[in-house]
């Protein structure tokens, strides 16, 4: 699936069926479903850390978000949360 076809499915009432659960977790972040984003990463490392260090910049909680990103051996990036979604989706499809 490529980063596109994975976006336009954000207008469909459930994730795609396959996702992993890091792309899952993205996916139900960019429907507002925050919650249960959180729920499917929170005690996970690697790329399930890569996200949920965004979703605790998403929240607003710096110092986890911090946390988290150093889990996942990445840094808190200067950029959007719209293209750091995207730059983590495109990862993830390609992996």
């Amino acid at each position: 699936m490529t980063l596109e076809q994975f976006e336009a499915t954000l207008s469909d009432p459930t994730p795609p069926a396959g996702l992993s659960e890091p792309l899952t977790s993205l996916w139900l972040a960019a429907n507002g479903r925050w919650e249960e984003a959180h729920e499917l990463v929170r005690h996970e490392m690697g790329a399930y850390a890569w996200v949920h260090a965004y979703l605790h910049r998403v929240e607003g909680v710096l110092w986890n978000a911090d946390y988290w990103y150093g889990q996942a051996g990445k840094r808190r990036p200067d950029c959007s949360l719209h293209e750091e979604w995207r730059t983590i989706a495109s990862a993830l499809l390609q992996a």
